[in-house]
């Protein structure tokens, strides 16, 4: 071949690859609603799969748990189309060594002196559980040791204003009830209002009034007994690996080290039951103390570097196989966990088993699906955390989107929480499966008819495992779930029977909850453009934007102006994508130009130097508020600082709170360049 005839052949390849039209696709429609079929769906494997999950207690770190990882690698095993793996991390966990709680009341708190009462801190056996026993101690992850003394005083929430508004604390242990805020905040607030200690119950009246009645009747709660444990460390994933993950040799801090970093309690606490508090508060001066009743509580925890393990499948694209759909749940659980999180596990094993189904029917996948099963996630988002930190670089720049389902079957109901981009996807989805409990509507018509009218949660609280894909990495994700908050909760109680009781006796809300969830990722894996609509995100940011005016800066001198510019550059934007995917564009790399844009807008609204004082968190736009990690909120960065200058009444931390909506305003800015897909 001569040199002309050589460069005319390259020219002409090249020319075919950028200009022809792309690939012709599978009849993915029709394979889709084959997903949506009767004959796919199976309650009876979910109900077994959940039954076997849940037959001990398997908390992160234990051999139950490992058993537990081993039944999820079978499943993905059996399944044709994956190929399953285990990723595996050495992690620092916590569990309980010792802990007692008195109370010794006073001549002023009760009408005859009374010997001190010591309170078991155990929860009743209920049923026939041959496994109860096997339930671990009820303490809470990552509780500072210690033994600490102190008059009893009453903080309802232990929200921040809570302790603004009630008795000086100073030198008291802390009752608090836990329904509005973290309780590591619980724990943090209490600290630095001065308490030497913290006791946290569940109060029946935070799941009894309205329409929870309606979720939970009488025979569904919790009995006065129960003790609700969790985990207090105020951080994500390792703490000995802040920012790294926790492979084999790996740089570790020491407990000391740990401790420094500000993440870790600063004083002892303990779950304690409902009952517990009741006799605790009657020794509180008018409801709120402190004391005269007296309280004695101590601590004592051993940590450990254990073995974790994240079980991985993955079905490869055969189009784009370096783009990535990516779906999770995690597996350990404080109890036996039917609800929290397996439910969700039994879920993602029913999408495994119908996409295999789909593969042996002739479906391919033009994006590949990666099936995660994380472990560790009830300490402190562990074992996803790890596994982000150290695919960061690749998944930055090949992962398309991450959903999640944790708690995803505790009632009646769909709700759903994303970022905005994905919510007219996650509304077609829901359009299209049955309501399980109105079989004449639509999930989406009975949602948009429910008390919260459609309304779509945002995912910037650090709740689950979402929160490391979005806040770390930039990630766009969805979280959905039938239910919501449910009585037995983080307790012995939360087992199957309950779940066959009264989560979802027919299993059939775990079977919708698959086929909503399993639809959003066919569509995200095989549509030739990426359903990501934009224009939804910039309408939620400019709502945000002005109720952050209206409602926090009113009378402070700070313009808003950049940021509501930046948030019409971000309208412009996503209308002109918008656009070039209606009229289409030709050739396979001009599409995937295209999607690439939509991919990479959501990294663009991440900081490199994350947020003031909590670095770790790189997006602007969602994150947690810093005094509930729990809380999601629009643009952390600001909201931390009008806290801050609120707080401290400067004119530097008001001058602090324009630069930061300077900088979320850049990131904005940022997103619209990526959507445009131009060089300024």
């Amino acid at each position: 071949m001569s040199k002309s005839t050589a460069i005319i052949f390259l020219v002409t390849a090249l020319s075919y690859f950028l200009f022809s039209p792309s690939p012709k696709p599978h009849n993915y429609y029709y394979y889709h609603t084959l997903f949506l079929s009767p004959s796919f769906s199976d309650n009876a494997s979910i109900a077994l799969n959940l039954r076997t999950l849940t037959r001990r207690p398997h908390i992160a770190g234990s051999a139950a748990n490992a058993e537990a990882a081993a039944h999820v690698l079978s499943a993905f095993t059996s399944s044709s189309s994956l190929k399953p793996r285990v990723v595996s991390y050495k992690v620092s966990l916590t569990y309980p060594v010792h802990r007692s709680l008195s109370l010794t009341p006073t001549k002023e708190s009760s009408s005859s002196s009374k010997p001190p009462i010591a309170f078991s801190l155990e929860q009743a056996h209920l049923g026939d559980n041959p496994h109860a026993d096997e339930v671990t101690p009820t303490f809470h992850g990552y509780a500072k040791s210690g033994d600490v003394s102190g008059p009893a005083a009453y903080a309802n929430y232990g929200r921040v204003e809570d302790f603004a508004a009630g008795a000086n604390v100073s030198g008291a242990v802390v009752v608090a009830r836990y329904g509005k805020i973290y309780r590591g905040d619980i724990v943090r607030n209490a600290y630095e209002a001065g308490a030497v200690g913290v006791v946290i119950y569940t109060d029946e009246r935070d799941y009894g009034g309205g329409g929870e009645e309606e979720c939970f009747p009488a025979g569904r709660w919790m009995p006065p007994s129960g003790v609700q444990v969790g985990t207090v460390y105020n951080g994500l994933g390792d703490p000995t690996t802040p920012g790294w993950a926790s492979v084999d040799g790996c740089e570790r801090l020491s407990e000391e080290d740990v401790e420094l970093r500000g993440d870790s309690p600063g004083i002892p606490s303990l779950p304690i039951s409902a009952a517990d508090a009741e006799v605790i508060l009657k020794t509180v001066d008018g409801g709120v103390g402190p004391g005269p009743g007296v309280l004695n509580l101590s601590y004592v925890g051993k940590t450990v570097i254990a073995k974790i393990e994240n079980v991985i499948g993955v079905i490869e694209g055969e189009e784009e196989p370096d783009r990535y759909v990516i779906i999770g749940n995690h597996r350990d659980a404080w109890t036996f966990g039917a609800v929290d999180p397996n439910s969700g596990t039994a879920v993602l094993l029913e999408i495994a088993q119908r996409l295999d189904k789909l593969q042996k029917r002739g479906w391919k996948p033009r994006r590949t699906i990666i099936l995660c099963n994380w472990d560790a996630e009830e300490y402190a988002l562990i074992g996803s955390t790890e596994w982000v930190e150290e695919n960061r670089e690749m998944l930055a720049s090949r992962a398309v989107a991450y959903l999640n389902a944790d708690c995803a079957v505790s009632g009646p109901g769909f709700r759903a929480s994303a970022t905005p981009q994905l919510d007219d996807l996650i509304k077609q989805a829901a359009k299209e499966v049955m309501d399980p409990d109105n079989t004449t509507q639509t999930i989406y018509e009975s949602w948009i008819g429910s008390s919260n009218f459609g309304v779509m949660g945002r995912l910037g609280g650090g709740g689950s495992d979402y929160a490391s894909f979005v806040q770390h990495v930039g990630v766009p994700a969805v979280d959905m779930l039938f239910g919501g908050g449910y009585p037995v909760y983080h307790s012995m109680y939360d087992d199957f029977t309950w779940m066959e009781k009264f989560g979802d006796p027919m299993f059939q809300r775990h079977v919708a909850i698959a086929s909503v969830l399993g639809l959003v990722a066919l569509r995200l894996a095989d549509d030739e453009f990426l359903p990501f609509n934009y224009t939804s995100y910039a309408s939620e940011l400019k709502k945000n934007a002005e109720d952050l005016e209206k409602e926090k800066l009113v009378g402070h001198g700070i313009d808003v102006s950049p940021l509501i510019k930046s948030i019409q550059d971000l309208s412009t934007a996503a209308e002109k994508i918008n656009i070039e995917k209606e009229e289409g564009v030709k050739g396979a790399l001009r599409v995937r130009e295209v999607n690439d844009r939509l991919m990479m807008a959501e990294r663009a609204l991440t900081d490199r130097d994350g947020l003031s004082g909590r670095s770790w968190y790189k997006h602007l736009v969602y994150g947690p508020s810093k005094y509930d990690d729990y809380g999601s909120k629009s643009f952390p960065g600001v909201d931390d600082a009008i806290d801050n200058a609120k707080r401290v009444k400067t004119k530097a931390s008001w001058e602090h709170v324009q630069h930061e909506i300077w900088r979320v305003s850049r990131a904005i800015r940022h997103a619209s360049l990526v959507l445009k897909g131009e060089l300024r």
